[in-house]
């Protein structure tokens, strides 16, 4: 099949990708900017002066041993130079430094937790950091609507713990959130694992309150279900990366806490069994189904091996796919009965194709087994991250096609010695996870990347998928955005980005190609 548009030669601008010696085998995107922009100001000592009056100087970061944090994702594959990391505490105190910076022309990254995987929250040079951290704060909960107002740096954990003292949960759950902030997951319109129950951000998020680049409070955070009123701007903030402003606070839908959870385990003898329960469950389950979610045997293996205290939870059903399914409700019997009669029907004798097809299951009995099973899905990420250099890919594409994927790039890369191709991922949104599991050392891995970019962002775009479902765009992906958008509709974000931020003092270096992005505030 051919491509819906010839690929740009900006791909050949970006250096290739680096080992750094570590025990987590770590190095750096083939996709980061060689070359800083001179646009941009450095940073002088009357700046950071400036920056401690503003936020004190407990909040002013400058020591590089302090700074590493800061300057590295929490992967180890992007690396900055940043001299200055600023931690304010309101709203206010963003505004003044980013009206300060916006006048002296010094580029700015916002970071929260900093757990994405694409480099958005790194810096790329020297650009300041303006850290959410201490942004922690729940300003408002309205207990008849289930609407939550806090700042952008609550930590999302800490949030759903907030929200079911209160008999609510978070829309989102996410295998980072014990670190990441809510303000990176609306910058970054985070999935997770309950998009299939829940839906996108974009859904769930009633109101932002941003800081734009010059100082200015855009304020679109009135906590309304109903709000008719002309074009929904704080939308273009969510997923935007931090690249139009920062997101100071926000006010969110929340689902009600359910009453009875069930988690399932099916093995499965192919992909194409683990399509069918996922159509059974969702005609049978219905309006239950919160997660639904496969991972490959390769993934189990990784995480029995690397993740301490994990077992097989069917050592005796030995099977080529895995589909964890949950359930929630409020009526334990009605949903208890739904789950077992499809379990039934999918496993019965009566069914002699389908009971050869799925070759053993397991139904979680109580919380504590529940966890057992998510630890294993959630745990697969820290599992490759243990195993070794990992080149990883988040994509959506058509369910039946996710697969297909995996099983070129194991043909694709059969003749590398030592490497592993692991897939799993979300099977309500078509999300999945491709990942590469690799030796460490540099000449390897450079000619690893080799095969496997541009391949998989045009056989995904090829197949009328997206280059990322989830993980943002950042500073690994922004050379390949012209595989997901026509000319057109970057050139309409380029023109977005420049009345937002004229000067491109937001976050550069993300998002747009890089030739697009040289265009704004030059």
């Amino acid at each position: 099949m051919a491509l819906r548009r010839p690929f740009s030669s900006t791909w050949k601008l970006f250096r290739q990708n680096e080992v750094l010696g570590s025990s987590l085998q770590k190095f750096y995107s083939s996709s980061i900017a060689t070359t800083r922009d001179s646009k941009f100001n450095s940073i002088t000592e009357e700046d950071v002066t400036f920056f401690r009056s503003v936020v004190g100087p407990c909040n002013v970061v400058t020591s590089a041993s302090a700074l590493e944090g800061f300057n590295q994702d929490w992967m180890h594959t992007f690396q900055g130079a940043s001299g200055l990391a600023l931690r304010p505490t309101s709203t206010t105190q963003v505004q003044e430094i980013l009206q300060h910076c916006n006048q002296r022309r010094l580029a700015v990254v916002p970071q929260g937790g900093n757990t994405g995987l694409v480099g958005g929250s790194v810096p790329v040079f020297d650009e300041v950091v303006l850290s959410t951290s201490r942004l922690d704060q729940v300003l408002a909960f309205d207990p008849v609507g289930g609407i939550l107002t806090c700042q952008a740096g609550c930590v999302l954990e800490t949030l759903n713990e907030y929200a079911e003292e209160r008999g609510f949960v978070m829309p989102l759950d996410l295998g980072a959130k014990g670190s990441c902030h809510i303000g990176g997951n609306v910058s970054t319109n985070a999935g997770g694992l309950r998009v299939i129950r829940h839906g996108s951000l974009h859904g769930s998020v009633l109101g932002l309150e941003v800081v734009l680049p010059d100082g200015q409070l855009l304020d679109l955070n009135r906590p309304l279900r109903k709000d008719n009123t002309g074009l929904p701007l704080h939308h273009l903030f969510i997923g935007a990366e931090g690249t139009l402003g920062v997101v100071t606070a926000v006010s969110l839908l929340l689902p009600t806490r359910p009453s009875v959870v069930n988690v399932a385990l099916l093995a499965c003898s192919s992909f194409q069994t683990v399509q069918e329960i996922f159509m059974e469950a969702r005609r049978s389950l219905g309006e239950i189904i919160s997660a639904v979610e496969f991972f490959d045997r390769a993934s189990l293996d990784l995480a029995l091996r690397h993740l301490p205290g994990v077992a097989d939870p069917l050592p005796a059903d030995s099977a080529p796919f895995y589909v964890l399914l949950e359930t929630q409700g409020a009526h334990g019997e009605h949903d208890t009965e739904k789950l077992h009669n499809f379990l039934a029907a999918i496993m019965s004798e009566e069914e002699l194709d389908t009971k050869l097809r799925v070759v053993g299951g397991t139904l979680a009995q109580g919380a504590q087994q529940q966890q057992q099973l998510w630890r294993i899905r959630e745990g697969i990420t820290e599992a490759l991250a243990r195993a070794g250099a990992v080149f990883k890919y988040d994509l959506s594409m058509p369910v039946p096609l996710m697969y297909e994927l995996v099983e070129e790039m194991r043909a694709r890369l059969r003749e590398e010695e030592d490497v592993s191709v692991v897939g799993y991922g979300h099977l309500g949104d078509g999300n999945l996870h491709l990942n590469i599991s690799a030796p460490s050392e540099r000449q390897s891995c450079t000619r690893l990347r080799g095969l496997i970019e541009p391949f998989v962002y045009e056989w995904t775009s090829n197949r009328g998928g997206s280059i990322s479902a989830e993980h943002g765009i950042g500073q690994a992906k922004a050379q390949y955005m012209p595989l997901a958008h026509t000319p057109l509709a970057l050139n309409l974000m380029r023109r977005i980005k420049t009345l937002f931020d004229p000067n491109g003092i937001m976050n550069p270096y993300k998002l747009l190609p890089r030739q697009i992005c040289n265009s704004v505030g030059a």
